[in-house]
């Protein structure tokens, strides 16, 4: 852990011992009463923690001084088929690391159908890995995360064009920067029937959206569909990827190219 993040409704509470946050501030920071550490408010503002009393119980009495606001989210959004449910968490919180705005996952029509039944969304497993690669990364927002039953409702809703909220929603999430709303870039990733490759595109200061198929690629109809929406099909090269490794290196290449790494 980076920072030590807390849900608002957890602010002035104790942390009990057993707690993964007290076990990572005293067992492995090594902090004492007295001691600052680097904090923040999920979905809210980042700062400093102070560990007040360690209580004869274990748990820890601290108080927060919290000023600064969360690093922007790059104009980014992914959308991938949905892989399989143990990558699904690894895949999140690298993604969630990376500082993207948004991530959906869409059932396709080469997908396999059982993956979509993972309780990851159900019992919060699904936020928590989101949380984790934002805490990594020293912030305390994280990644819209929505799932769609086929890529053709993902396409119908369009939801790169819809402004994103000034506050944090149910999830947690909060929708910061420049918004992907606005007139983005539509990459289908295909190295089965590219149109061209992702290394000659040129999308300097634009947001993007990046749509990725299923661990066997896409169909010839959805290919079809991605056309008639707007997506251009580019290739990252002759190499069969896995979907964990294809999404993180579609993402990096995303903000090499829009400028975010400049």
């Amino acid at each position: 852990m980076n920072i030590i993040l807390f849900k608002a409704a957890e602010i002035g509470k104790p942390l009990a011992r057993r707690d993964e946050r007290t076990i990572h501030l005293l067992k492995v920071l090594h902090k004492k009463a007295g001691d600052t550490f680097e904090a923040g408010v999920l979905g809210g503002s980042l700062g400093l923690g102070r560990i007040e009393s360690i209580r004869l119980d274990g748990s820890v009495i601290y108080s927060l001084d919290l000023r600064e606001e969360p690093p922007e989210h790059f104009p980014i959004r992914i959308a991938v088929g949905f892989p399989r449910p143990i990558q699904i968490k690894r895949l999140l919180r690298d993604l969630s690391n990376l500082g993207l705005e948004a991530v959906d996952l869409i059932g396709t029509e080469l997908g396999e159908k059982s993956y979509r039944d993972t309780k990851l969304f159900a019992d919060g497993g699904a936020k928590a890995a989101l949380v984790e690669g934002a805490v990594q990364a020293r912030d305390s927002t994280i990644p819209a995360l929505s799932v769609y039953n086929s890529l053709e409702d993902w396409l119908a809703d369009r939801p790169w064009e819809k402004p994103p909220p000034d506050k944090s929603d149910a999830t947690g999430s909060l929708h910061i920067g420049t918004g992907i709303h606005r007139f983005p870039l539509l990459v289908a990733l295909d190295n089965v029937r590219p149109d061209g490759t992702f290394s000659l595109l040129s999308a300097y200061g634009r947001a993007m959206v990046l749509a990725l198929g299923s661990e066997r690629g896409w169909s010839d109809r959805e290919r079809e569909e991605l056309e008639k929406a707007s997506f251009v099909r580019l290739s990252m090269g002759g190499r069969a990827m896995r979907t964990e490794t294809a999404c993180v290196a579609a993402a990096v290449l995303a903000l090499e190219k829009t400028g975010a790494l400049r």
